[in-house]
């Protein structure tokens, strides 16, 4: 980044299109290959932290002025230097791509993991933001990138975990190095999704962070502190929102979050393990349906979940265009078994997003989650079939949605 001048290198977005196009498809299917995250975004070996000692202190090392070099460190790289904050972004996962998005970098992103399917995911949150937008259709997908696609993309910054992408059998630890010297630097942390274990040369002293901790890193790293200030303000108020409305636990519902593209092969989530995966179901702290008998990620039959019998269901690519929730709470309801579940004898089956959420998409799914939950403490969540976020009354919603789209404008002191 030798100018602070504005400018783009390499290809614009839309000059990119016609290669992105050409093999998002092949990723696409790559990435989702063995999938049982449920979101489109699969795990090859790859979940924020139960308690505050389970992860690393955020620490920006920023310099204070506006002009010249300054250093940012993130596990697993360590310190980067940014010769100025950085203007076109690649992003793997959507975590990171969303970070992007919510310092109003949205249209600077010019790959990222399955970018038609969550560009069409995110933009049913993105509906209730007045006057924000968000395109990521077409975009070069990412999941297994061909660095020579990598060198034209030309990215400033490239927000992915290196300790993940050498686990693939194209990259190694040369390959990384040498993206970072030739193109741009890598600044990104994967394995706190749920605190897996790296590997290799990458072992040694990887620290993981919460979903926040991460997005304050990055935001030094693109000069935008307040525009994080802002949304972490926001979140705190929804935090505390939480806490203040929570019954006691022998109150709260028992509850299993699973996926299935047929609603016959399931596949079964924890709610409270460590990692950003669940940094919007840990906080509601529902009782485990499962007690603990059942990992994230594992097949379950529908006699296992009418033996877990829960209280509420929350379906894991629920919020897709191409979801319809009536359906499956029909197909539900019909099943021999399934139809016996308490949650969908009682109409307790909702929608949920994507686990690999960042900032934005968290806020949201505090919300939707606490009130799917907890409907006597925070209001009933609306019967939802299809189409964008629902339109919640503003005295009945638990977040701000004016002063978050005003934050990713930039509209912030």
């Amino acid at each position: 980044m030798e100018s602070d001048e504005p400018r783009r290198k390499g290809p614009t977005r839309r000059e990119y299109v016609q290669l992105g196009g050409a093999l998002a498809a092949a990723g696409l299917v790559a990435g989702c290959a063995g999938s049982a995250d449920g979101d489109g975004s699969a795990t090859a070996t790859p979940t924020d932290a139960a308690t505050p000692t389970a992860d690393a202190t955020a620490e920006p090392t920023a310099t204070p002025a506006d002009d010249g070099p300054y250093s940012v460190s993130m596990s697993p790289v360590g310190e980067v230097t940014f010769e100025s904050p950085p203007e076109t972004v690649f992003t793997r996962l959507t975590h990171h791509a969303d970070m992007a998005f919510a310092l109003g970098r949205g249209d600077d992103v010019t790959a990222m993991h399955a970018p038609d399917y969550y560009d069409a995911l995110w933009n049913q949150f993105v509906e209730r933001l007045p006057g924000v937008s968000l395109d990521w259709t077409g975009l070069y997908s990412s999941w297994d990138p061909d660095k020579e696609v990598v060198y034209e993309l030309d990215s400033d910054v490239h927000l992915a975990d290196p300790a993940w992408v050498t686990q693939l059998d194209s990259w190694d630890r040369d390959d990384v190095g040498e993206i970072a010297e030739n193109v741009g630097p890598w600044f990104g942390n994967s394995l706190s999704d749920r605190h897996t274990e790296a590997t290799g040369e990458w072992a040694d002293g990887y620290e993981y962070y919460t979903l926040w901790e991460q997005f304050e890193l990055v935001a030094e790293a693109f000069r935008e502190r307040p525009r994080y200030e802002e949304l972490a303000a926001v979140r705190d108020e929804l935090l505390a929102t939480i806490e203040a409305g929570l019954p006691p636990e022998d109150e709260r519902p028992r509850a299993v979050m699973f996926s299935s593209a047929d609603l016959e092969t399931i596949y079964a989530y924890t709610l409270d393990n460590p990692g950003f995966l669940t940094a919007h179901t840990r906080p509601l702290a529902p009782r485990d349906a499962f007690d603990g008998s059942v990992s994230s990620g594992d097949t379950v039959d529908y006699e296992t979940l009418l033996e877990a019998d829960p209280d509420v269901i929350l379906y894991l690519g629920g919020m897709l265009p191409t979801t319809d929730m009536a359906e499956v709470r029909s197909t539900l309801e019909s099943h021999p078994v399934g139809g016996e579940i308490t949650a969908v004898a009682n109409g307790r089956v909702h929608p949920q997003g994507a686990r690999y959420q960042g900032p934005i998409l968290n806020l949201f799914q505090l919300e939707m989650c606490a009130k799917q939950l907890y409907p006597d403490a925070f209001g009933a969540w609306p019967t939802y079939e299809n189409g964008p976020y629902p339109e919640i009354p503003a005295e009945e919603q638990l977040f701000d949605r004016q002063r978050v789209a005003a934050a990713i404008r930039g509209e912030v002191e």
